[in-house]
């Protein structure tokens, strides 16, 4: 079974996150390793509630070794602690781009900046038939002030000959230490940046729906699109730093399997 590149936040991307089911009927490889690498392009905002997006592009891999240790997109260092053919359960070391600089827009200028850096990502993934539930946690581990992050997804999955469709919804639940980071608004703040004050405290950060189509050209060649759309809640959606609450991420790759 094949685990897929998780958009969390892109993905998430972005403090989003897409895991999709595999292949059932992937032709084997042969050896421990599994290896496929390529060019991607992530769209995700420029700072959570930020009405513009940016487009980065950046190498996507998706590494293996005996389907237990791997390397893929986001999560540059992973290991399925638990696994069998339907599920997995493990950690890795991931990155995402969630980040903020008073140069991002006027809104923003007199707010301090926040800076991306590494999270660790606890996970677990159950696939029935055509259903896959995923939930995964990702807690900052670099003093960022990124706090601690909670998603859970469920996902249906349709192969159409060489394509396969996968969509589902989802929720990202936040706690205080991510909402005061990145939407909360203190006094000192408010002086310098003209908002007004805004205090927050953990909860439900957006509610989304997870559309990924992979397409395999040939026994080496793929190409993969997915999109997560979400829409801010709570302390999130009444910022005054929110510019709005549609929040939208998204990557588009090719990959060669060696």
């Amino acid at each position: 079974m094949r685990r897929q590149f998780t958009l969390a936040g892109v993905i998430a991307w972005a403090a989003t996150g897409v895991a999709c089911p595999a292949y059932a009927d992937e032709p084997l490889t042969t050896g421990d390793w599994k290896v496929s690498v390529g060019p991607g392009l992530y769209v995700f905002p420029k700072f959570p509630g930020s009405s513009q997006l940016q487009v980065l592009p950046f190498p996507v891999q998706d590494i293996s070794w005996r389907e237990r240790v791997f390397s893929q997109g986001p999560d540059v260092l992973g290991v399925n602690a638990w696994r069998a053919e339907n599920y997995h359960v493990g950690a890795s070391l991931s990155f995402d781009f969630q980040s903020r600089s008073a140069s991002d827009d006027s809104r923003v200028k007199g707010l301090p900046d926040v800076h991306y850096g590494p999270k660790l990502r606890l996970f677990g993934d159950y696939t029935w038939w055509a259903f896959t539930g995923a939930a995964a946690i990702y807690q900052d581990i670099a003093g960022t002030g990124q706090g601690l992050t909670a998603m859970a997804d469920l996902f249906v999955s349709a192969p159409l000959g060489k394509l396969l469709l996968s969509v589902g919804p989802g929720l990202t639940w936040a706690n205080a230490t991510y909402t005061k980071t990145f939407f909360g608004v203190n006094s000192q703040e408010s002086t310098a940046s003209g908002l007004p004050q805004y205090a927050t405290s953990s909860g439900l950060r957006d509610v989304h729906l997870n559309v990924n189509a992979t397409y395999a050209f040939d026994s080496h060649w793929s190409g993969n699109i997915a999109a997560v759309v979400g829409r801010l809640q709570r302390y999130a959606a009444g910022s005054p730093i929110t510019e709005r609450r549609l929040d939208l991420n998204g990557m588009a790759s090719v990959m060669y399997r060696f």
